[in-house]
Parts: C-alpha cells; structure tokens; sequence
C-alpha cells in the first residue's frame, strides 16, 4: 500500500463520487443579501433537485489590521459578490484530507459560507442544519463536505462554514490584545469568526429557504469541540436552537499557557511568547508595562501583522512536535476564565437547547491504525506488488485502542453530558457510533484495523463514502450501510425539525441521565439498541494496571495519553496512579524517543510519512 497507489487510489475513488450530482447551472438564481447579490445554481442528486450556492461571504476578509480581531461584518450593498479562486483558510495541505496542495496552502481571505436547500414547493422554511468542520483547528474546509444528499431526502436546509484557523484564528499575546478593546482583546478569533456566521444567518437564510428561528449546530472532532464553545460563549446566545457534538472534546488553555512566557508550562512549545521569539529571535523581553515595553510591544505587533500569512502558519509547522498547541483558550470574552470544561457545568452560560453527544466506538484507530509503533509494512505476495499493511501485536493493538477510545467517551461524552445536566439542561442524548461492516483489501485487514474509528460516521449523513484512500473497503455498499445512512439522516434532521431524534426510529432514544448513563448504540437495524455505561476512569485505568499485554512503561504512556487528551490534562490524576509508579519515567521524553526511534528507522512514525 505505497503512498503513489493510495493517492491514485482516492483520486478515482474522489471522481466517482462528484459524478452523483448532477448540474443544470442554466438556471442561476439570485438572491440578495445584507452584503451583496449572490448567485447560485440548480441540480439534482439521485434525481432529487436542490439549490446551491458556494463561497458566499459572511464578514470582511480579516487581513491586514483586520487580522487578530474579531469578524467584522460586511457593508450592505447590493453589488453582485464574486468570490476570490481560492476560499480555504490557511493551512498545512494534506494528501488525503480536506485542502490538498504543496507545503502551506490557502488565504486569509476565507469567511466564506455555502448554502445548500431542496427544492420547496410548500414554501414553508425549513429547519437549518450549520455545518462546522473539523481538523483540529489547524486544517480543514467546508468545501471537502457536501450535504446534498441530507438536504434531498430530509428537507432542510445545510449551511457549510470555513473559520481562521491555527495560529490565526487562536493567538495570545500583549502585541495584540494590549493594543485592542472589546471582543478584540479576545484570543479565540475562530470562535468568534463562528458566531459571525450564525449571525448572517440569523439575519439573511429566510431568504434561502431556512427558518432562522430553527438552527441546529453540527460538528464533529474540532466542529464538535466548537460545538461546545458556543455552549458557553456568551455573545452566542440565541443563535442556535440545538446542537450535535461528534467525538467532540474539551480541552481549553489558560492565558498564561497560551502565551506560555519563558516557556512555563512544560507540556507546551508553541506558546506566541515561543513562536515570537522562534520568528523574531533577536526580540527581548522587557517590562511590559513601561514606555519601552509598549514600543517593543509596538514594533513586535507590526512586524506580526507584516508577516506573510502562510510563513505565520509554516512556523507552527516547523516547530510542531509532541507539544500541546494552546488553541481554544480561556479569555474571559468568548471562553470564560474557569476555562472550556468547567464553565459547561455553570449554570450562568446555560443556553436554551437541546443536545445530543456522541462518540465512536473505535475513535483512536484513525491514528494507531497507520503508526508504525502499532503497524508494519509487508509484501503479502510478492514484491512486484504494493505492499500491505499488517498489526505487529493484535493484542497490544486491540488493548490500546479500546482503552483509548473508551476514555474518549467517557471524558468527551459522559464527563460532558453530565456536566451540562448539572448546569440545568433537560434535552439530552448520548450516543456511540458501532457501525464496522467493513470489507478487508488484499494489502491489509480493514476491519481489523479500523473498525467504527473517529469521523466515519459523517459519510452516512452526506451519502458520500470516502475515507482517505479506502473508502470502497470502509463502506462497501450494501444493506448495512443503507441502514446505517437512513437512521443517521432521519436522527439528525428529525432532532433539528422537532428536537427529538427518534420520531421515526424503530425504538425509544432514551434520554440521557448520569445516574443511569444510558445511549444510543447506533449501528444497523438489527444491532441498534440502547446500553449503558459500564466502566469510569477509575475502572478503565484498572484494567491498565492489571494488564499482562503491556510492560510498566506502556502501562504509563497509555495512562498519560488517556488523561491528558480530550478533556483537560488530569496531571494530578496521573503522577499518583498506581502509587506513583509512573514518576521513574519522564513520560515526555519516553514519547520523543518511541518517534526519534521510528524516524530513524522508517523515516517518519506514519506509514503515510
């Protein structure tokens, strides 16, 4: 499975998938918004037809002084809009994901919005689903998902957004905030770029079609965990009447960590105090707070705003390592000071909605299933063929990421349901995505590997099956995954229609209580029934201690990874499990030397490296 064959492989496989939708871009409709005529076109999907429109702006391009300050809105103007060629924000590229490209890629010039709604002959608005993409907050468009589908069959309406990311769209430091007021002075320009887009919506999608007084909020991984911000973001108060959190999570920085001056905290090399001194190493630190410090603040905050847009972010790229990137971080404008996790407990950020939550049953395998500490390369055959992809040690693999990925629901599912049940929410729902009716290749078992692992279930609420370069062996077609791609639409629609997901479910969607922790187990006909949770933190870090599968190191490095991801890092927690076992190792330099191993030896820790 050499890197030439899979990117040939996902170049056909991309093909196939755009010749479902067909375009009659004869007819081009207009329609005017707060900031400008917009066009769009007809087509049809399955025959089904629908309206479309792409790059449509949602706030001025925040470039120049516009950069590292909140989304301002467009002037009103009945000029048509024609968007620029390229509309991703800026990014690294990725050979299989949502920007593909050379090195550092897309503009600043990215607040752009797409609009898909069916053809409504009732003219009854319809509810609004707001799509908010993932990829860590350092990757990802809304170009790469297409809800045509969705919106045909269920009747709603889809609004796909693009938001600042990495380093742009999440920066600390007093040569910026010290000079700016108001939502200026806040450090999650993302966020804020997020609930720019929910208010051209609330303002402008009667006009689309939609109801502006029935929007879902949609997201999964880093969609997800923005999901969760803009539960407690005061300024996104009535925005949005629901919301879905996919594999979501809730880690969130301090000031102090995001700046991170003199590299305080430990866990953490890309602070902007770093960063600044890594781009402009010929800075000093000065008293902030002197005439001289406010010039050096001064000069540093232009030579920020002079930077080429894509050396910025190629900095973080240069410096990344196995650091902790401060990104969400608690400003007391958009996250309050407690931070992410604790202020979805506070009743005070309480938002009138209903949620659902949910993760997959085999999260880490998007991770683990192609590191080279877990998987090997071999010519199953011959070596005139590619080669394949094989699990080095089942048992090793199978523990670690079962381990791994129930803690993922336990901390970005449990943790967070009841969390928001204390702070007085009375709608909720949990769910785990079960769904592997996966297929192997001849160069490697699918299923084996990969299972229900993180972001597979998205193709079954856009009808799109890619995944990478397998996704032919990740969902092949057939009526297991025809099941799972009705349940998923009709749930999700039904939840933003009404607010219940299982109007048209074959059994009762329980509601979620932390006494009983009861869920959906979301899976094809025969297999989709509620459970409940069986296991804590406590029992799962059990199971580590007791295992025979793993040696004392492995034992601390999955307690770390456990504890320090998806929620805030429990560091506590860690230094005193198992009495203390954990402090003969420095866990940090364990992990650098597992990778430098596998760099020297393969070249990077990912067969796709």
């Amino acid at each position: 499975m050499n890197n030439i064959t899979l990117c040939w492989f996902f170049i056909i496989t991309i093909f196939i998938q755009g010749c479902t939708l067909s375009l009659r871009e004869s007819s081009i409709i207009l329609i005017q918004t707060s900031g400008g005529l917009v066009s769009g076109y007809e087509s049809s999907i399955g025959g089904k037809p629908l309206k479309t429109w792409v790059d449509i702006p949602y706030a001025q391009p925040p470039t120049n002084d516009l950069r590292w300050r909140a989304p301002r809105a467009l002037a009103e103007t009945s000029n048509r809009i024609i968007p620029p060629e390229v509309t991703f924000c800026v990014q690294e590229s990725s050979t299989y994901g949502a920007v593909q490209g050379d090195g550092i890629v897309g503009s600043e010039d990215c607040l752009y919005l797409d609009i898909r709604s069916p053809m409504n002959v009732s003219n009854e608005l319809l509810p609004v689903m707001v799509w908010i993409h993932g990829g860590g907050n350092v990757t990802g468009s809304k170009d790469y998902y297409d809800f045509s589908r969705l919106v045909v069959e269920e009747k709603v309406v889809v609004v796909s957004i693009n938001y600042r990311l990495g380093g742009l769209g999440w920066f600390t430091h007093p040569a910026i905030q010290k000079f700016q007021t108001g939502d200026d002075q806040s450090s999650n320009f993302g966020t804020l770029d997020i609930i720019q887009a929910l208010n051209w919506i609330k303002q402008n999608i009667d006009k689309f079609g939609g109801n502006s007084e029935n929007v879902t909020i949609f997201g999964e991984s880093a969609g997800a965990h923005n999901v969760l911000t803009l539960l407690v973001a005061p300024n996104a108060k009535g925005l949005f009447h629901k919301a879905i959190v996919q594999s979501g999570y809730t880690s969130s920085a301090s000031l102090e960590s995001a700046y991170n001056k003199h590299a305080f905290d430990p866990f953490v090399y890309r602070g902007s105090w770093q960063m600044v001194r890594n781009l402009f190493p010929h800075s000093q630190s000065i008293l902030l707070d002197s005439q001289e410090g406010r010039e050096h603040l001064s000069v540093i905050r232009n030579s920020l705003r002079a930077l080429d847009a894509r050396d910025f972010i190629g900095a973080y790229v240069e410096y990344r390592d196995e650091d902790y990137m401060p990104l969400t971080t608690s400003d007391g404008i958009v996250i309050p000071m407690e931070g992410l996790e604790k202020a979805l407990k506070n009743p005070k950020y309480k938002k009138d909605v209903s949620v659902i939550i949910g993760s997959t049953k085999d999260e880490l395998s998007f991770w683990l299933g192609t590191h080279r500490y877990f998987v090997e390369e071999y010519h199953p055959y011959t070596r005139l063929l590619p080669k394949g992809l094989r699990l080095k040690d089942k048992n090793l693999y199978n523990f670690w990421r079962n381990i791994r990925s129930h803690a993922w629901k336990l901390r970005g599912v449990d943790h967070v349901l009841s969390a928001l049940e204390i702070a007085g929410y009375k709608s909720l729902y949990a769910y785990r995505f079960d769904w592997d009716d996966q297929k192997s290749s001849m160069f490697a078992n699918i299923p084996e590997i990969m299972g229900a692992a993180h972001a597979t279930d998205v193709a079954f609420l856009t009808g799109r099956y890619i995944y990478g370069p397998i996704g032919s062996y990740m969902y092949p077609k057939g009526r297991s995954r025809d099941q799972m791609e009705r349940t998923m639409m009709m749930a999700w629609s039904d939840f933003a229609r009404f607010g219940s997901p299982d109007k048209r479910l074959p059994l009762n969607w329980e509601k979620y209580n932390q006494d009983r922790g009861k869920f959906l187990k979301l899976d094809k006909d025969e297999d989709l029934k509620m459970g409940f949770e069986t296991e804590t933190m406590d029992s799962l870090l059990k199971k580590v201690a007791d295992s025979v599968f793993l040696g004392p190191i492995q034992k601390c490095l999955l307690v770390w990874e456990s504890l320090v991801n998806i929620g805030d890092p429990d560091i506590d927690r860690y230094n005193v499990w198992e009495d203390s076992v954990c402090s003969a190792y420095d866990i940090t330099l364990e992990r650098k030397r597992i990778s430098a191993q596998l760099k020297r030896e393969h070249g990077g820790t990912s067969v796709f490296e």
